[in-house]
């Protein structure tokens, strides 16, 4: 299967150029869902931010899943050489923008004018996350490279305090919170020594087929039919725009779907179409 990394190194013989090497980082550190009565003691919080999950390796950017990404010379030039882990974001309601413009192979220097590196932790500092987050206060920000902004981060003990910064962060346009457990160290899986709080559930699943509408959708997408990595499938008929439904996305593609809670079988109920991810969850 051609992925981007594919892409880049055809690219580059097409042009009689060496194809690039690519070196994958290390896995990156992914979050389970906080859920209500889980203990706070000890976790530091911050702003989700709704963007590409970027891996700075020092010298190059990927994506959660290995593949590079191609910013501009003047976005990386000047960036420390300290690895780092974070969101590259666009700002609140800009998911899409964040997608293209870190997706594209040429890229669009108006756009990237536009992004942010939300740094949230250094994978390769040793110690536990009180520790990385010491050292992230002390390496940022860089006066040369204002895109690069550390991830605000403060404590909240009580499920009052964590619904409040929840609340507070949803009028201001955020999409939900994050958990990061200070006594962690950084391991490349799925953790609840980090948490994801969010107003609803959503996860990702593949499209492995399209139902034909009807009535009012005749002619158009009626409901994807999705498959989740568990093997699961199921109709996703809800929260599509009438755009969507002209153009639905492709088979093969990932989307975000939410939820609220899971039937005794385990599928999701009601759920609904959020978007299409920018690339396969791991």
């Amino acid at each position: 299967m051609l992925n981007r990394r594919n892409f880049v190194a055809l690219g580059a013989l097409a042009l009689g150029l060496r194809a690039p090497t690519f070196a994958a980082p290390r896995p990156v550190m992914l979050a389970e869902v906080y859920r209500h009565g889980m203990s706070l003691d000890g976790y530091w919080v911050s702003e989700k931010f709704d963007g590409v999950r970027g891996y700075w390796d020092g010298k190059q950017f990927w994506t959660r899943n290995g593949e590079p990404i191609v910013a501009p010379a003047w976005f990386t030039a000047t960036m420390p050489s300290t690895p780092m882990d974070g969101e590259l974001w666009a700002g609140h309601g800009k998911f899409n923008l964040a997608v293209s413009t870190v997706r594209s192979q040429t890229p669009n220097d108006a756009a990237w004018r536009e992004m942010r590196f939300m740094v949230f932790d250094l994978p390769m500092q040793p110690g536990d996350f009180n520790a990385r987050l010491v050292a992230l206060r002390r390496l940022l920000p860089v006066t040369t490279a204002p895109w690069v902004v550390p991830v605000a981060q403060q404590r909240a003990t009580t499920e009052a305090e964590l619904q409040a910064l929840l609340e507070k962060t949803l009028k201001l346009g955020g999409e939900g919170l994050m958990l990061h457990k200070g006594t962690s160290l950084y391991r490349g899986e799925r953790t609840s020594d980090l948490l994801k709080f969010k107003p609803f559930d959503d996860a990702d699943a593949r499209v492995v087929g399209v139902v034909p509408g009807k009535g009012k959708h005749a002619g158009r997408l009626g409901a994807l039919l999705v498959e989740t990595p568990e093997g699961q499938r199921f109709k996703l008929g809800g929260g599509f725009t009438d755009a969507e439904r002209e153009a639905p996305p492709p088979i093969g593609a990932w989307v975000t779907y939410r939820y609220n809670g899971t039937n005794p079988s385990g599928l999701p109920r009601f759920a609904r179409f959020m978007r299409v991810r920018g690339d396969a969850p791991t």
